[in-house]
């Protein structure tokens, strides 16, 4: 059952009362443990969310004592999780779902919205051909990657690993329309240690172009990467290992953050390590202005090469980074207990002369677990908001129509328009978690997003533009002309950002108009190149 809320409600901290709409809210219903992995946005403002599910259409039956699924699509046995996909439009409305079964256990990890308009997905396969596995295991856990289009349609699907045990975590776009896929591999012949980084380089098709083993004697974990704007990638480690192997950086303390900057051809640029004593392990990445953010949960007093202390239990520790990986700042922020970052979204400065826009703020999100003490935001979702210099400048708590027991984020994204899309699992016992994706229309967020009347990308174009409008309407009729004031197409809309069809446009420039139902108005240059 899927519900669909509008409501709003004020968020209260001491000395301080703000008001935050929830546009809407959507809770997809379960009965058993859910993972929610991503929120993936498109460029027309919908939203992509995903993760591995139980088929609400299987059944469980026990044999010899073990736990059995029969999954009633395809009519054939299905013994555990499968990819689940779950198209948003900008409405909260459900456009699509689908389901990718393999015979045993998958579990969707990354997603990301390819050029094209559509999606790559990649998990970790514990399955062999069957079902809608078309390429049989390579021998334990593999990469499993389906490409979709905007429908949900498969495109292609690619089976990626050896004898070993592999677990895909991370897949970015490059510029040349090709993927970085990045994940784990446990214990294998061509590795270092326990568990070391594996980065695979395709095409646009899915031919593999090349792949790298990273690590260090001890344990090293894949949590993100990012794409970097020469074309290459920027992984984020979760380290336990020194040096040896490929590993040139030594390990401050029981867990480190490993950074690796890869060139646009997968061959290692530059590594660092970042830790103190303790445990310290890294969540997440993002690109700014002047270069990285690194960001991850903290155990560990100032040693090492941190020189921020922690104040109780888990802390929440920053690192800026230039485009070398040369430290800039470092901080470290404390919401009691155990704090657990999930995402993080940059505000940007309009372009300057030099057309590079410059980082204004940064956006947190994340969710606190208790240790020993209970309080009433334990496992809440929460933002935080940080100036482009890591100060914090406030933080709230996002409940939606209500809060469960163990309400755990896994993914924030901040839109063009200053909305914010917050996604997690939401139960009131753990092994029931829901999916619940909320989004927030927040004051404060939306006076520092600079807005313009009409905006068109990408502009020149050659397939299809987005027309984006920049205030607040319910109706709008978006027309275009030809430069001698023929209108060539017409249509309304109630979206923020609409699409519209350019190809069969010739070269040239043209005109696009919008009207709004409050009687506002606003016209852009399009060029078709």
């Amino acid at each position: 059952m899927r519900r669909l809320y509008v409501y709003a409600f004020l968020l209260c901290i001491p000395g301080y009362s703000y008001s935050q709409e929830v546009v809407w809210q959507k809770d997809i219903r379960s009965s058993t443990q859910d993972f929610l992995s991503q929120v993936t946005t498109t460029i027309d403002q919908q939203y992509l969310i995903t993760g591995s599910s139980i088929h609400p259409g299987s059944t469980i039956s026990q044999v010899g004592g073990k736990s059995q699924m029969q999954a009633a699509t395809n009519q054939q046995p299905n013994s555990g999780y499968d990819f689940h996909l779950i198209k948003l439009n900008q409405q909260g409305e459900e456009l699509w779902e689908k389901y990718f079964s393999g015979q045993n256990h998958d579990f969707l990890s990354s997603t990301v919205a390819t050029q094209d308009g559509g999606f790559l997905a990649i998990g970790t396969s514990f399955s062999g051909k069957g079902i809608d596995k078309k390429e049989d295991s390579k021998g334990g856990s593999d990469f499993w990657l389906i490409r979709i289009n905007e429908f949900g349609d498969e495109l292609w699907q690619k089976t990626i690993g050896s004898s070993s045990d592999e677990e895909a975590k991370a897949v970015i776009q490059t510029t040349d329309m090709g993927f970085f896929v990045a994940g784990n591999v446990q214990n294998s012949s061509k590795g270092y240690g326990s568990k070391d980084v594996l980065i695979v380089r395709l095409d646009k098709n899915g031919k593999e172009l090349s792949q790298l083993i990273l690590g260090g004697k001890g344990l090293d974990e894949v949590e993100k990467m990012i794409p970097t704007k020469d074309g290459g990638a920027l992984l984020g480690v979760y380290s336990r290992s020194n040096t040896g192997g490929s590993k040139k950086t030594e390990n401050f303390g029981e867990g480190d953050y490993w950074i690796i900057k890869l060139n646009k051809e997968g061959k290692v640029e530059w590594e660092k390590n970042f830790g103190g004593k303790g445990d310290d392990h890294l969540r997440t990445l993002v690109l700014t202005s002047t270069g990285y953010l690194i960001g991850g949960e903290s155990r560990s007093e100032r040693s090492g090469n941190k020189t921020v202390g922690i104040e109780e239990g888990t802390d929440l520790w920053l690192i800026s980074l230039n485009e070398g990986g040369e430290e800039i700042w470092q901080k470290s922020y404390n919401f009691k207990n155990r704090d657990v970052l999930m995402g993080m979204s940059v505000i940007h400065n309009p372009s300057t002369d030099n057309n590079q826009p410059s980082t204004k703020g940064i956006l947190l999100g994340g969710y606190t677990q208790a240790e020993g003490r209970i309080e009433s935001n334990d496992e809440t979702f929460w933002m935080l908001y940080l100036d482009q210099n890591g100060n914090e400048q406030w933080r709230k708590h996002v409940k939606g129509e209500s809060r469960k027991r163990e309400e755990r984020l896994s993914d924030i994204k901040l839109n063009r328009d200053g909305s914010i899309v917050l996604a997690g699992t939401s139960a009131e016992e753990l092994g029931k978690e829901n999916w619940k994706i909320v989004k927030l229309s927040d004051k404060q967020i939306d006076q520092l997003i600079e807005k313009q009347d009409i905006k068109i990308y990408p502009n020149p174009v050659s397939e299809y533009a987005y027309v984006e409008i920049g205030h607040d309407f319910k109706e709008a009729e978006i027309v275009l002309y030809d430069m001698g004031g023929r209108q060539l197409q017409s249509l309304k809309t109630k979206n923020k950002v609409t699409k519209i069809n350019t190809q069969n446009l010739v070269q040239g420039a043209y005109l696009v108009s919008v009207k709004t139902n409050d009687n506002k108005t606003a016209s852009a240059k399009l060029i078709k190149k």
